[in-house]
């Protein structure tokens, strides 16, 4: 029998109308343009105003299923990749599965931080590949605007709030689809980026809220070290597994955490930068929903093709990492 593969068939995307610029930032901390631009790569990020996660999410969705010419009724799974839940319960997907109106969906959450939108896609396309499902969405979305302490030059002038969301589906062609996967996790990294307050370690009380532990905390040298190797190493892994190399790679989606990172990777990979999707300078870092986000513009544009080799690579919290290797499909 042939190996069944899944397919990301449709791509669809969302960011809030606020801008924060660099400028905005410095009347906030202790900070300037010139030193976050040419330590990140990062101009501005999109806050959202108001709302929860799920409202992110639910235009990211919409602009999907227009894309793919179908009812969220069709849809058989939801996974939805987040560190920002609305709730701790109910999962976010259920409260998505609502709102979009997926009545025959059933879907659960996943917490992997920067690392989350590949470790739902690979757990998604190994649904389909069962055959036990034909359309599985995958969503990657935080508001990481929610846990920012900004007064924290350290972080506040990091991250933004985005959703971005893929379908997955059986492949129409063999040779077509999510190839292959390699993730990683790493708990001895949890002390370099973290949030203390909020679940059963540390439950809110006035104490942790003025202790601000319902923040996010990160140890930007330490964690910086790490990514660089991390995500560059399981990138060239994933090339070297299925036997390519950087001139058989049409795009490299990394996850956009620091600009200095990414270019690590692509240098490892021995890739022109040409063919690296960015956009980290409009949206920094948007956790879950950067992945995603970059390959539903791109797609919009006209940029991604069938049969283009495309690589995808994240590094985050936890410490976790990964990579996934498709091949598009329409």
């Amino acid at each position: 029998m042939n190996k069944l593969r899944a397919a990301i068939t449709a791509v669809g995307h969302y960011v809030p109308e606020k801008v924060v610029t660099n400028f905005d930032l410095e009347k906030l901390v202790d900070t300037n343009d010139e030193w976050i631009r040419t330590r990140t790569g990062i101009r501005e990020r999109r806050v959202a105003e108001s709302g929860a996660t799920s409202d992110l999410a639910v235009p990211a969705v919409q602009n999907l299923l227009k894309n793919r010419g179908i009812g969220a009724e069709q849809i058989d799974v939801i996974i939805f990749a987040t560190v920002t839940p609305d709730m701790f319960f109910p999962a976010t997907a259920c409260v998505l599965q609502e709102k979009i109106g997926a009545k025959n969906a059933w879907g659960f959450d996943i917490s992997a931080a920067c690392s989350g939108f590949v470790y739902a896609i690979s757990v998604g396309t190994q649904l389909i590949e069962t055959g036990a499902y034909k359309k599985v969405l995958v969503v990657g979305a935080d508001k990481m605007s929610s846990i920012m302490d900004y007064t924290d030059r350290n972080t506040a002038i990091l991250f933004g709030d985005a959703a971005g969301a893929v379908l997955l589906e059986p492949s129409t062609e063999e040779t077509l689809g999510v190839i292959d996967h390699k993730l990683y996790s790493d708990g001895t990294g949890g002390q370099y980026l973290y949030m203390k307050g909020g679940g059963s370690l540390n439950p809110p009380s006035h104490e942790t809220i003025d202790q601000k532990m319902h923040y996010l905390v990160q140890d930007g040298k330490a964690v910086f070290k790490v990514a660089v190797m991390g995500m560059a190493d399981v990138s060239a892994e994933i090339l070297e597994r299925n036997k390519l190399t950087g001139a058989d790679v049409d795009w490299l989606v990394p996850h956009q955490a620091n600009l200095r990172i990414i270019d690590a990777t692509a240098n490892r990979m021995g890739l022109d930068k040409s063919k690296v999707m960015i956009n980290i300078d409009k949206y920094g870092n948007t956790t879950a929903a950067t992945i995603p986000l970059c390959l539903s513009e791109w797609w919009h544009a006209g940029k991604v093709k069938k049969g283009q080799n495309i690589i995808l690579a994240s590094f985050g919290a936890g410490y976790t990492w990964g990579a996934v290797y498709v091949k598009w499909a329409y």
